[in-house]
């Protein structure tokens, strides 16, 4: 029944991954915690595992269409690697109450950001030929990698809702570029975030497999199907769904515990 469980969250995680360059990443944790059984130190490395395959599955048909910026995926993950081994060591001194106060509040915040409208973007990586000027971004990129970093660490989440407003509305790259590029930075966090973790607590590899296989499934479904579909609804009920687990998780944590 459990296995069962993760497969069917993992496909959902996996739909939402491949069809909003993230986003459902911030859902795995929680599932694996409320819906699956798995303690807090348990649910990070599975759900790094799972973020990280989903990501790289789903990217597979943005780089077909060559919608990914190579230069901006290296510098934000050059700048989130040695932050997710930050926040890896700052989860492991923080009670387990205080983390899950802490991803509640980061998943309001992502929610909030999510409902918000990206508009025609900034312009600060733009060039007068509409290309892409990575010098002139590496001032924005590096502290919003950092950042992105330090929460795959923390949470174990992919950071893909601030990501893709950092790519869109900061830097002025078009959306289906952003996506294509957050899902690369997702998948080079997310490993870093798992070597930070190993051996912190057991990792459940039947589960592991089965959210992972799911999460695959579901995002290189959706990754072909997303460059067809206008996601913006999509978006914003899902950024509804993440503010009511985020109300859950803090009455549960807050109230119950």
């Amino acid at each position: 029944m459990t296995v069962a469980i993760a497969l069917a969250l993992g496909a959902v995680i996996g739909v939402v991954l491949g069809l909003l360059g993230g986003g459902g990443s911030i859902l795995a944790v929680p599932a694996l915690v409320y819906g699956v059984g798995l303690d807090l130190q348990q649910a990070i490395p599975v759900s790094l595992v799972v973020i990280g395959i989903a990501a790289a599955v789903g990217a597979v048909p943005k780089l077909r269409a060559r919608q990914v910026e190579w230069r901006l995926s290296a510098v934000f993950s050059a700048a989130g690697i040695p932050a997710t081994f930050v926040g890896g060591a700052v989860g492991r001194l923080l009670p387990d109450t205080v983390l899950m106060i802490g991803f509640a509040a980061v998943m309001v915040v992502a929610g909030i950001r999510m409902l918000a409208d990206p508009g025609n973007g900034g312009t600060a990586c733009k060039t007068g030929n509409s290309g892409i000027n990575w010098r002139r971004c590496a001032a924005f990129s590096i502290p919003a990698g950092f950042a992105v970093g330090l929460l795959t660490g923390l949470f174990g989440i992919g950071g893909g809702f601030l990501i893709i407003p950092a790519l869109v509305v900061l830097l002025g790259v078009d959306m289906p570029i952003a996506v294509g590029t957050s899902l690369i930075i997702i998948m080079v966090n997310s490993a870093a975030g798992l070597i930070s973790h190993l051996g912190v607590a057991p990792i459940d590899w039947t589960i592991t497999a089965a959210f992972a296989s799911a999460a695959t499934l579901g995002a290189l479904i959706a990754g072909y199907v997303g460059t067809r579909l206008d996601t913006g609804r999509l978006r914003r009920w899902f950024a509804y769904l993440i503010v009511a687990v985020a109300v859950y998780v803090l009455f549960d944590t807050a109230v119950l515990h």
